[in-house]
């Protein structure tokens, strides 16, 4: 199978590739290690199964997505990556997990049961944050009152005493010197359309938390299931509002985007005031297709305040077909100018 690496489109970020050995173990030194903080990311792993559904389920834009499964996703993302991917995680055993939507294939009740049973498995709501995709708003107006069920997992940090805007979001999760910041960019859209958007008062209240946490000086991570950038999926699935997504983080600055969607490994950067933002999307979690080559992967971010700003250590682990788990595949380091209180870097 082909194998696809990383696409990196970056600026100002000093980015060294360290290892591409898929058979190298990933432990380094005890005394940098035990200062940094591990964020895994993985997105898109459509880990559901619709083999009891219902007809009458179906008379909707629903109908295209099954016979797409039918023909070629059920397939394609497969169960046995999923339980994987899980055993995985477990033996990595970073701080937190972050999952950037996309883990409903029609965003059905059933599937909303099936994934909070997932999640249970994967961690607790305090290790893992979730943030929904366009397949949990497949169809419907209502469609968040099911995501609901997940809310440990969407809510923002209970303490914090956030006036809610736009449902759960955006969120905040506060993991010692991170702010892991949720936005929710699914929206229903009409047939053969996977577009998204964030509205007015969730950028508002984005805005509002970059400030806060900036001030603070804390690494801001944004988490949004579609990526914020042109160029990287067809205009049919693009986030229509990203121009002023990308207004607030030029003029807020933010150190790290995580999205997912794609389905395929992109490394971007954003230039603004306050300095390149890394933006960085993953493959789905399990997708094994040898004639795209698409092959599940998802990173772990071991992240490090220096005396000049911020450390990531990007690592790439990827399924192996041939030995059935996951394996490390690359290592890329980029370092982040430290931005000041005022916004100027």
């Amino acid at each position: 199978m082909r194998e696809l690496l990383y696409t990196y489109r970056m600026a100002n970020v000093k980015i060294e590739k360290l290892s591409s050995s898929v058979e190298e173990e990933e432990e380094r030194g005890e005394t940098s290690e035990s200062k940094s903080f591990s964020l895994a990311h993985l997105s898109d792993p459509h880990l559901t199964s619709l083999a009891d559904i219902k007809f009458p389920q179906l008379l909707n834009k629903r109908i295209l997505g099954y016979l797409s499964w039918l023909r070629k996703r059920r397939f394609v993302h497969r169960r046995e990556i999923i339980d994987s991917l899980v055993e995985d995680l477990h033996i990595t055993r970073p701080d937190h997990i972050a999952v950037t939507g996309d883990l409903t294939h029609l965003g059905l009740p059933m599937e909303y049961i099936e994934v909070g049973q997932w999640l249970n498995s994967l961690g607790s709501p305090e290790q893992v944050t979730v943030i929904p995709g366009n397949h949990e708003a497949y169809w419907g107006r209502n469609w968040f009152k099911k995501c609901s069920m997940w809310e440990p997992y969407l809510q923002s940090d209970t303490h914090l005493n956030l006036s809610r805007t736009a449902k759960f979001f955006p969120s905040l999760r506060i993991r010692g010197e991170i702010a892991l910041i949720g936005l929710c960019s699914a929206r229903p859209s009409p047939p053969l359309l996977a577009t998204g958007s964030l509205g007015k008062e969730q950028l508002a209240g984005l805005e509002t938390l970059l400030q806060q946490t900036g001030r603070q000086g804390l690494l801001r991570v944004v988490l949004i299931h579609h990526p914020p950038l042109s160029g990287i999926v067809k205009r049919r699935k693009c986030l229509t509002d990203s121009q002023l997504f990308i207004d607030i983080l030029e003029r807020c600055g933010a150190e790290l985007v995580l999205h997912g969607h794609a389905h395929v490994a992109t490394v971007n950067s954003m230039q603004t005031a306050t300095g390149t933002i890394p933006v960085i999307g993953v493959p789905s979690a399990s997708e094994l297709n040898p004639r795209s080559g698409h092959c599940a992967k998802y990173n772990i971010y071991q992240l490090k305040r220096t005396a000049t700003g911020w450390e990531m250590m990007m690592k790439v682990r990827g399924y192996s077909a041939s030995r059935k788990c996951f394996v490390p595949e690359q290592e890329v380091m980029l370092e982040i100018p430290l931005v000041d209180d005022s916004g100027a870097e």
